[in-house]
């Protein structure tokens, strides 16, 4: 069953409506969803899909002359073509044709690496024959590195030949729970966090198990679909990823700036954070400043962007050598249940953000809300550090939220340090949100009755 990616989609079939040459190029990290998303977009639709090999340059030539001469009736099977420049003038001569053709190269990186001259090649195709016929050509790949940085960016031989790109996300909380309809709205988000709403991680749950059970399956056994997956995801996309697994082991267990992460890893600040930069471009990592300052400002800190691996890193390979002896259970059991509420904290937090920009609420916010993220500094009442779970500003207008993933109703204490935490800025107009998976007090809904700027938002109206 096809769920989610109604954007791109319908992208993708606007342009295909149209009569003019089309280049695509999707891109996203591995598991996520594109290869469904191009299927689904060829189905019913003439066109040649190949999915590319990691192997020698002859591999990859017999098996795209598969793919466009199976079909040839006067040819026989085992012909192949000669060389690549055969195979893009049999091409030409499809889109000689004049009709529409969807042309897909998946996993592209892999064909590029085995013959690198195949990107200037197809710019000349391109600007030669191509750019004035009906073809419709995609490329797709998994290394984002590779397809920022030799598809898309101004160094590489088919740079402004697309007429449009995709980078494809992770589902969001919202788009996930399709996936997980027959579970609670509380197990649907914890789902969605242990899984960081990857569409192929996501249909491994099964519904006839208990989420804990699903878990436990999924992560802590030495069977598992996820036991050892950020394991190979880095052994993919890294030569030496044992000092990678140490920074992100280090994040996952609470460090955020770059000499404390150093510190923990025993690495050189300048040998951390070029390992950094390669983590975020696998968007593994993020790099955070807080919203009121510029991206170049140095309160950087660092967190992990997919939540499967601060799952992964926080519980599963600490006790790798226990779920190996047949002890997941009880693993699980002692260790994560216990720290489930405080791992979703993070989580919820990036769901309610999620929800901000749910079409029917983003346009309930005070203001267009370009972008909405985390404060953090200091108080200078109290000499403390504060923060703020998220927070969006625009001229003299600002937003603050605070998000609450626990058992207990939320108390006042919690919206009165919101109003205090505002008291920090001059903005002239602020609202305040408070989000609560488990409700609120009364003393709570008292406090907020008294101001005409703040709002209680509970987790079941949010998934209503």
């Amino acid at each position: 069953m096809f769920v989610g990616r109604e954007r791109e989609l319908n992208k993708l079939n606007q342009m295909y409506a149209g009569d003019n040459f089309e280049f695509a190029v999707v891109y996203g990290r591995r598991r996520v969803g594109k290869t469904t998303l191009i299927r689904e977009f060829m189905k019913d639709k003439p066109g040649y899909y190949y999915m590319s090999i990691e192997g020698a340059m002859k591999e990859n030539l017999a098996g795209l002359s598969r793919v466009f001469l199976s079909s040839e009736a006067s040819l026989q099977e085992a012909f192949e073509f000669r060389d690549y420049d055969a195979m893009l003038r049999h091409i030409d001569v499809l889109a000689g044709k004049g009709e529409r053709l969807i042309v897909a190269i998946d996993e592209y990186p892999y064909l590029a690496a085995s013959y690198p001259a195949i990107s200037s090649m197809l710019q000349s195709h391109i600007d030669n024959c191509w750019k004035d016929s009906r073809l419709f050509f995609l490329l797709c790949g998994s290394s984002m590195s590779f397809m920022e940085e030799q598809v898309l960016s101004y160094k590489s031989p088919l740079y402004g030949r697309r007429t449009a790109q995709f980078k494809v996300q992770p589902f969001t909380f919202f788009e996930a729970r399709q996936m997980l309809s027959g579970f609670q709205r509380e197990e649907q988000a914890v789902l969605y966090g242990v899984t960081g709403g990857i569409p192929e991680y996501l249909s491994h749950i099964q519904g006839n198990l208990s989420v804990h059970e699903n878990i436990a399956q999924l992560f802590f056994e030495e069977s598992g679909r996820l036991f050892e997956e950020p394991l190979n995801l880095m052994k993919q996309e890294l030569r030496e990823p044992m000092t990678y697994h140490s920074i992100i082991s280090a994040i996952a267990g609470g460090a955020s700036r770059l000499n404390e992460i150093a510190t923990k890893t025993g690495l050189e600040s300048s040998d951390c954070s070029n390992q950094l930069v390669s983590l975020i471009s696998l968007g593994i990592v993020k790099k955070e400043t807080p919203v009121t300052e510029p991206e170049t400002s140095r309160r950087t800190i660092y967190r992990l962007a997919d939540s499967m691996y601060l799952f992964w890193y926080r519980f599963v390979r600490p006790n790798t050598s226990g779920i190996i002896r047949g002890a997941g259970p009880q693993i699980y059991e002692a260790l994560v249940l216990p720290g489930l509420n405080d791992f979703m904290g993070q989580i919820f937090e990036e769901i309610c953000i999620q929800y901000l920009f749910q079409p029917s609420v983003y346009v309930g916010l005070p203001f267009p809300a370009g972008k909405i993220g985390r404060w953090w500094g200091s108080n200078p009442r109290t000499k403390r550090q504060e923060e703020i779970d998220l927070m969006a500003v625009c001229e003299d207008q600002a937003l603050f939220g605070e998000c609450k993933w626990r058992n207990e109703k939320t108390d006042a204490g919690t919206v009165k340090r919101l109003l205090e935490r505002g008291e920090l800025f001059a903005y002239q107009r602020k609202q305040f949100l408070v989000f609560s998976k488990s409700g609120f007090s009364k003393e709570a809904v008292d406090v907020s009755e008294t101001c005409n700027n703040i709002r209680l938002v509970k987790f079941e109206e949010m998934v209503s």
